[in-house]
C-alpha cells in the first residue's frame, strides 16, 4: 500500500469540499436501482489492490422486501435510487413543532429510554439512555404539556449553536392548575411555576429528538447529492407547512440504515455539515453510547472515505444498541489482505490478529474520540458488494 494521503487529497478523492467531512459512516450500495416504500407499521491510505474475496450481498429489491421500519414517524423511504449520484437512500420523517424562546422550531423523534413511552410513540427503545439520567450535563430539558391551549407545543431549553445543546432530552411534564395560557419559553414556564399556575414534574425519561430547523438555522441541503456528508443531510429544505423532511439514509453493517444529525465535537461539525452537540460527549462517560467503526483504507466501496460501509457494534432494537456512537477509524496494515468486515466480532478479531489498526475518533484526533448521533429508523439487509 502507498503512504497515507494528505487531508486535502482525501477530501478530493471522496468528493468532499471544505464543508464536507473527515469522517462518518457509509453510504448505500453502488448498485442503486430505485426501490421505495411508504412506511406503515484524516488522512487515509491510497486504495489497495483489489483483494480476491468479494462480499456477499442481496439485491436492493430483496433488501426492500425484508426491510423493517422501526421508527413510527417514518413517512416514506427509498433504500437506493438512480435519481441522485450518491450511494445513499432517502427517508422522510414527520416533523414536530416545539417552542424555543418564543420561536417555533422543528425536530424529529427517534428514540426513548422507556419501553412503554417508546411503544406508545413509535420510537426505538434504548435502555442505555437511562444512564444519561445520572449525567445532567449530557442532556437538556424538554417541557411537555398534559393540558393547555390548542396552540401549545413542547418547549425546549437549548437549540443548535448553543454550547449547551443536546438532542438527548430529559422530559419535564407541565400541568396547568387553572386556566391554561400559551407558554412558549423556559422563562415563561419558570414564571408560571413560581406563580403556582402550573406544576412541573421531571420524569425519568430520556428521548432523542434531533433538531432539523431552528431560530436562524437548520440542517443544510446537499444540492449535489454525491457524497454521504457533502453539503448536508437534507434533500431539500424542510417542509414546515407539511411537517416533513427528507434526509439521507445511509447503509451500515449489520443490516442497518441510519441518519446523521449531530456530533459532540464542535470543530468537526462544520466539516460534517451537521449540528454540534458538545454535551453528548459525556454520554460516553456513563456508557450511554455504543461503537461505530469506519474504514480509512481497504476494500473500495460506498463508505464516506471511499471504502466499505461502516459497522455498528449492535443494531436498533437490540438491548445494547444506542443511537449515540463512539466513533472509531480502522486502517488495514501494509502486510494485511483487506476484506469486507461485517460485524464488531470480525473487527475485534482483525484487531487482535494485528491486521488493522484502530484509532479513537480519526487518526488526527487519536486517542481523543467523539460521539456522533446516528439514529437508525430502518433495518434492511446489506446490499454492498465488493
Amino acid at each position: 500500500m502507498s503512504k497515507l494521503y494528505s487531508r486535502r487529497k482525501f477530501l478530493s478523492l471522496t468528493g468532499l469540499t471544505a464543508t464536507g467531512a473527515l469522517l462518518a459512516a457509509c453510504g448505500a450500495s453502488p448498485a442503486r436501482e430505485r426501490v421505495s416504500s411508504t412506511a406503515t407499521s484524516v488522512p487515509t491510505e491510497a486504495p489497495p489492490a483489489s483483494p480476491t474475496a468479494a462480499a456477499a450481498a442481496v439485491s436492493p429489491a430483496q433488501a426492500q422486501a425484508e426491510a423493517q421500519v422501526v421508527v413510527g414517524d417514518v413517512m416514506d423511504y427509498v433504500l437506493a435510487s438512480d435519481d441522485w449520484p450518491g450511494d445513499f437512500g432517502q427517508v422522510t420523517f414527520k416533523l414536530h413543532e416545539a417552542y424555543y424562546d418564543g420561536d417555533m422550531v422543528y425536530h424529529i423523534r427517534t428514540d426513548a429510554s422507556d419501553p412503554d413511552f417508546a411503544t406508545a410513540n413509535g420510537l426505538v427503545y434504548v435502555p442505555l439512555l437511562n444512564a444519561a439520567l445520572a449525567r445532567e450535563e449530557a442532556t437538556s430539558p424538554i417541557y411537555t404539556f398534559d393540558n393547555g391551549v390548542s396552540e401549545q407545543r413542547s418547549v425546549l431549553a437549548t437549540i443548535p449553536g448553543m454550547d449547551s445543546f443536546s438532542p438527548a432530552l430529559v422530559v419535564h411534564e407541565v400541568t396547568f392548575n387553572g386556566s391554561p395560557t400559551l407558554l412558549d419559553s423556559v422563562e415563561a414556564i419558570k414564571a408560571a411555576e413560581a406563580d403556582g399556575d402550573i406544576s412541573v414534574e421531571k420524569v425519568n425519561l430520556i428521548v432523542n429528538y434531533p433538531m432539523i430547523k431552528w431560530t436562524d438555522g437548520g440542517l443544510t441541503v446537499d444540492s449535489k447529492l454525491e457524497a454521504a456528508l457533502g453539503e448536508g443531510q437534507l434533500f431539500e429544505p424542510a417542509d414546515m407547512a407539511g411537517l416533513k423532511v427528507a434526509m439521507k439514509l445511509h447503509q451500515c453493517y449489520p443490516g442497518s440504515r441510519y441518519i446523521v444529525t449531530d456530533t459532540s465535537t464542535a470543530d468537526m461539525a462544520p466539516m460534517m455539515a451537521i449540528s454540534a452537540s458538545p454535551p453528548t460527549q459525556a454520554l460516553a462517560e456513563v456508557a450511554a453510547t455504543d461503537e461505530i467503526w469506519v474504514f480509512g483504507n481497504g476494500i473500495e466501496g460506498s463508505g464516506v472515505m471511499g471504502f466499505q460501509p461502516a459497522v455498528f457494534d449492535n443494531k436498533a432494537t437490540e438491548p445494547a444498541w444506542s443511537p449515540f456512537w463512539n466513533h472509531f477509524t480502522l486502517v488495514w496494515k501494509d502486510d494485511a489482505t483487506p476484506r469486507v468486515l461485517k460485524s464488531s466480532a470480525e473487527i475485534k478479531a482483525a484487531i487482535d490478529a494485528g491486521e488493522v489498526e484502530e484509532f479513537n475518533g480519526v487518526p488526527e484526533s487519536h486517542p481523543n474520540g467523539f460521539v456522533v448521533n446516528c439514529p437508525s429508523p430502518i433495518l434492511a439487509a446489506n446490499t454492498f458488494a465488493a
